[in-house]
């Protein structure tokens, strides 16, 4: 009871922090950085996305990785659900296979990684998780490779100085895929700080596997 308690209640947080991120991937960040024009390449679902991570570790955390998978797959319905709503098909698939991947390669690190210093297992887990999630999305939503999933976004795939500041040029997708996951190491980091403090009231259950 208690177990599937919690993991209702993990399930509503994933939930609200999709569909957070699909709102505020609307709206820009307007502001700029070292020269860096961020409006170009950021929004500001950039920065929400990644609690999916901190929301996935402490189930994980407590109950263990079927737990945690069975929240990331609720994520996923509502994420592809939503995707398949308010954007093109391409932008759904390239948003839900990089979400399930990315959720799922979190979790595999850190059931390696959980024995290890606290910090550890979900540092590295949501660092690479978050690698493997901006590669398949950017790639699946503008590479022109992957046209046989939906047409190709002229404007993305248009030469432009790499963040906007380098002489070297780039697809524009590019630039926004480096801003995005530069916001996911940083909000990474940021996140030990409520792993950190909920660690200690979040026991592991004993029936959890470490695995």
């Amino acid at each position: 009871m208690l177990t599937t308690r919690f993991t209702l209640i993990y399930v509503t947080l994933m939930t609200l922090v999709v569909v957070a991120s699909n709102f505020l991937v609307q709206f820009p960040l307007n502001a700029m950085l070292a020269g860096i024009n961020l409006a170009d390449i950021l929004t500001w679902g950039a920065f929400t996305y990644p609690v999916a991570f901190l929301i996935t570790d402490l189930t994980n955390r407590q109950f263990g990785p079927q737990a945690a998978r069975k929240v990331v797959f609720a994520g996923f319905a509502v994420g592809v659900a939503l995707s398949f709503y308010t954007s093109v098909p391409r932008i759904a698939i390239a948003s839900g296979s990089a979400y399930l991947a990315g959720q799922l390669l979190d979790i595999s690190v850190f059931n390696r990684l959980r024995r290890q210093a606290w910090w550890r297992a979900p540092l590295v887990g949501s660092l690479i998780g978050s690698m493997l999630d901006t590669v398949i999305f950017f790639s699946f939503a503008f590479a022109a490779f992957f046209v046989f999933i939906g047409p190709n976004n002229p404007f993305a795939l248009e030469p432009a100085p790499i963040l906007g500041v380098f002489t070297a040029e780039a697809p524009r997708w590019i630039s926004w895929a480096i801003g995005d996951f530069a916001v996911k190491m940083i909000v990474g980091l940021v996140m030990l700080l409520p792993y950190g403090a909920l660690m200690n009231v979040l026991r592991p259950m004993q029936a959890a596997p470490a695995r």
